[in-house]
């Protein structure tokens, strides 16, 4: 099976499973793991998600095997199978984490970037490798990159096509944080476990917004943060958590979705 899934506390584990060929992506694949999301997403017990992959690699992006010969419209035809994945991960209403566990380049590395929170092992990497075979950043990287690290070290990073260690990424901002690789899964664990027992709604909601950021003015940004903040509001999330903190006690979050 090229995708594996493992149920934790609250959450579960969704793991790129072509260790052979470093996880390096196909259109299966892809449909599997937007499978595996949609089932996440409807199981009520499930409250978040920690993606990583199997073996030594997190991802290399696409399989080049399946495009040797492929035309321009192949190329076109299959982005159109992928791109569906990139958004399905930005607006899954429960939070993903990624545990990059070795080199996620090409489209796997903006496989990692479309998820909500990015933890790499020391030795692990990122690369744009798109210019080493005359393509562009594809999967969101244009999007992502810019937004992440700022246009000059977007540049570099799509022009040169030059891996940058984890430790840089998590400098620059492109990755939440670089950890020992002994630690990256038990970290990993503990931080999606954390975020699998939050108030999941506002979660949501959190999403939601930052992801309109990006389009919005100021005030229409601050006319959306009125709407779902009276949503997030109206959840029994909030009540706890104004009961916790005067009671002065760790919430006991219920994890409703909005």
């Amino acid at each position: 099976m090229t995708i594996l899934v493992e149920t934790g506390s609250g959450y579960r584990v969704i793991t790129l499973n072509r260790p052979e060929r470093l996880n390096a992506l196909t259109v299966d694949m892809a449909e599997a793991l937007m499978a595996a999301l949609a089932e996440a997403e409807g199981d009520k017990t499930c409250r978040a998600v920690l993606l990583t992959g199997a073996g030594r690699g997190f991802c290399t992006g696409q399989d080049l095997t399946a495009i040797v010969d492929a035309s321009a419209d192949a190329i076109s035809d299959l982005l159109d199978r992928y791109n569906p994945l990139i958004s399905r991960l930005r607006a899954l209403r429960l939070p993903v984490v990624c545990a990059v566990n070795g080199v996620a380049a090409g489209a796997g590395a903006n496989l990692a970037l479309a998820c909500d929170i990015v933890l790499a092992a020391n030795s692990a990497s990122f690369v744009q490798a798109f210019a080493r075979i005359g393509l562009i950043p594809d999967c969101g990287g244009t999007w992502f990159l810019p937004r992440l690290v700022g246009g000059a070290r977007a540049r570099a990073l799509a022009m040169l096509a030059d891996p940058l260690p984890a430790e840089t990424a998590a400098q620059w901002g492109l990755i939440w944080q670089a950890v020992p690789d002994d630690r990256l899964m038990q970290e990993a664990h503990g931080l999606t476990a954390r975020l699998a027992a939050g108030p999941t709604a506002a979660l949501a909601l959190v999403k939601q917004a930052l992801e309109a950021s990006a389009g919005n003015d100021l005030d229409g940004q601050l006319d959306l943060e009125r709407d779902l903040q009276a949503e997030a509001a109206a959840t029994p999330d909030h009540a706890e958590g104004l009961r916790a903190f005067l009671e002065k006690r760790r919430p006991a979050f219920g994890g409703g979705r909005s």
